[in-house]
């Protein structure tokens, strides 16, 4: 099928971990009921985002995947009959763990998980110290109503990424996210860069003519410090919004796009035509250094 409807989640969370589990349950019910087919719940959605600090008490948050949480979306995705995207905090094994995201089909059936690549360590950030890279590389999964290919937070920065992703063949992009602002800034800073993390997602939507769905999370946490915020968005193969999330209210929304636009503008806009493969051996370099 061409025309899927898409569920956003965009919520807020508590340190009860078993709380904002039932709270994604019960918006994923809500989006069901609204007609969405796939529901993509935003970052590590079954905690405070917790890389705030440095801390190996956090580190007693991750499970395994599949493992409590994947059941609990599993048997809810044959129920309603709709795919869930859960990101998930992994423990791979004593000592490893990973940002992962686990896509459960509408049987419920689970099709795999999708390792986060880029790993970010910034202040409020510090993402290096609980996640070790992904090691399966870009994925796809074959859902019940589309390919759909998934990357997380950070990666949203990086052409690569979504180009190979599309390359494998994904209708749709999706990114479950957690970024927000230091409440200590203002707000000409605040506006540049939500919208320069809404324009490079938006123009990967144009680069490989497939949507681009962003799924963010709102609320004030670390003690106030940090507010995340929302702007989950939908986006065409051609960049234009066709959905977008507030700030700071949580909304559970369901948005019909229609896969097959993507050959639309491909055809009209050959971007993938056009690609000069033999010249892109550099792209594999750290840097290019003269000389």
């Amino acid at each position: 099928m061409s025309k899927v409807k898409v569920g956003l989640v965009q919520m807020s969370c508590t340190a009860d971990k078993a709380a904002n589990l039932q709270k994604a349950v019960d918006k994923i019910r809500e989006a069901a009921a609204k007609g969405a087919q796939i529901v993509c719940l935003q970052e590590l959605f079954t905690s405070l985002y917790f890389c705030d600090v440095e801390d190996y008490e956090n580190f007693k948050l991750a499970e395994a995947i599949p493992g409590p949480s994947t059941d609990v979306l599993g048997k809810l995705a044959a129920e309603l009959n709709v795919v869930v995207i859960a990101s998930l905090f992994e423990k791979r094994a004593q000592g490893l763990y990973h940002n992962t995201t686990a896509v459960l089909d509408a049987d419920g059936t689970y099709l795999g998980k999708y390792r986060k690549m880029h790993i970010p360590d910034d202040p409020a950030y510090y993402e290096k110290f609980y996640f070790t890279p992904g090691d399966l590389g870009y994925k796809i999964f074959k859902t019940k109503y589309a390919s759909i290919g998934v990357l997380i937070c950070w990666d949203q920065w990086y052409p690569e990424a979504a180009r190979i992703t599309a390359l494998m063949g994904a209708e749709i992009l999706f990114y479950p996210t957690a970024i927000g602002w230091a409440t200590s800034q203002d707000e000409a800073t605040n506006t540049e860069q939500y919208n320069a993390w809404q324009t490079i997602q938006r123009s990967h939507a144009v680069a490989n003519g497939v949507h681009v769905v962003s799924v963010n999370r709102v609320g004030l946490e670390q003690d106030g410090l940090m507010k995340f915020w929302g702007g989950s968005f939908v986006a065409n193969p051609f960049g234009s919004l066709v959905y977008l999330a507030s700030h700071d209210k949580e909304e559970t929304t369901v948005v019909e796009i229609d896969t097959a636009a993507t050959d639309r503008y491909r055809t009209h806009w050959p971007f993938m035509r056009d690609r000069r493969i033999d010249s892109y051996q550099p792209i594999t370099k750290r840097y290019i250094d003269e000389g």
